[in-house]
């Protein structure tokens, strides 16, 4: 049996906060336990936020926090050939088509109080691309019309017709089966008109290329793991087991992140507190011990 592969992905579009902490303590502590390997990857897909400085200041932070990898970063921006020779399969096989509405198109098109919305609270794509003819298609492409790239929800389930599931752990040993519902998503976007490839596409294929066998993040992308099935399936690519822990919250209960002004383990540590103490107040906190 080969060794398991953890992996920390952190997107460099801000400073790390205690809930990367969480995360990034829980993968190093699975890995451990079980003789594995940590990986980390930088998930850079979008030029319009990632930073080098703070990719930077993440590894730094990892560091001073006691987390260390395997073997040297992976960037996601290095490899967007690879996610664009996805995208193209896809298009070619018919599972996928261009799509050149804007959100003010597809907002007015979903209006109606009652339109289905997708795990993450957008409106469900409403289909208009998607019957566009080949050569209506082809026109706007070569008139420079700009475009996103969708997954065909609905021949995608017809293709893969066999029941989807994976291994759901979340902080504890014993794994049960889940069945993925990939069609809660609509037609998702999978290649945005402004980052080459979407979250979705980039991330399946990172964790295949790296041998990941477990997949620890927190629970806000639990909805995104039936998506990920789907184009696992899609693309042959492996199934790793999946751990989806709770997230660390602020004193009213509301998720960590830069626009709810959370402080930063930089903020934190300019404040005094020491690796030590940031991983006793999240043992303390969460009941695991680091």
């Amino acid at each position: 049996m080969t060794a398991p592969v953890y992996r920390f992905a952190p997107s460099p579009n801000g400073v790390l906060h205690l809930g990367h902490a969480y995360s990034a303590l829980l993968n190093q502590r699975g890995a451990k336990a079980r003789h594995g390997r940590l990986l980390l990857r930088i998930e850079d897909i979008d030029p319009g936020r990632s930073r080098r400085s703070f990719e930077t200041a993440i590894i730094e932070d990892l560091n001073w926090l006691g987390v260390h990898w395997d073997e040297p970063p992976r960037r996601q921006s290095d490899h967007l050939g690879d996610y664009a020779a996805a995208l193209d399969h896809l298009v070619a096989r018919g599972l996928a088509y261009p799509c050149f509405c804007s959100r003010s198109d597809i907002a007015r098109a979903a209006a109606t109080p009652d339109w289905p919305r997708d795990p993450d609270g957008g409106a469900l794509y409403p289909g208009t691309c998607r019957t566009l003819s080949p050569q209506m298609r082809s026109a706007r492409m070569t008139a420079g019309a700009r475009f996103s790239l969708r997954l065909d929800m609905a021949r995608a389930r017809t293709e893969v017709s066999a029941p989807l599931t994976y291994r759901e752990f979340y902080e504890g040993e014993t794994g049960a089966v889940v069945v993925a519902t990939p069609e809660v998503w609509g037609d998702p976007l999978i290649g945005r008109r402004d980052v080459p490839a979407s979250y979705h596409i980039a991330c399946t294929l990172d964790d295949h290329a790296q041998g990941v066998t477990d997949v620890v993040r927190g629970t806000d992308l639990e909805a995104a793991t039936g998506l990920h099935r789907l184009l696992q399936a899609l693309l042959a690519l492996k199934t790793p087991d999946y751990r989806h822990h709770r997230l660390v919250l602020d004193d009213e209960g509301g998720k960590l992140s830069k626009s709810r002004s959370s402080p930063s383990l930089r903020d934190l540590r300019e404040r005094g507190a020491s690796a030590a103490d940031i991983r006793a107040r999240l043992s303390q906190s969460m009941n695991v011990a680091f």
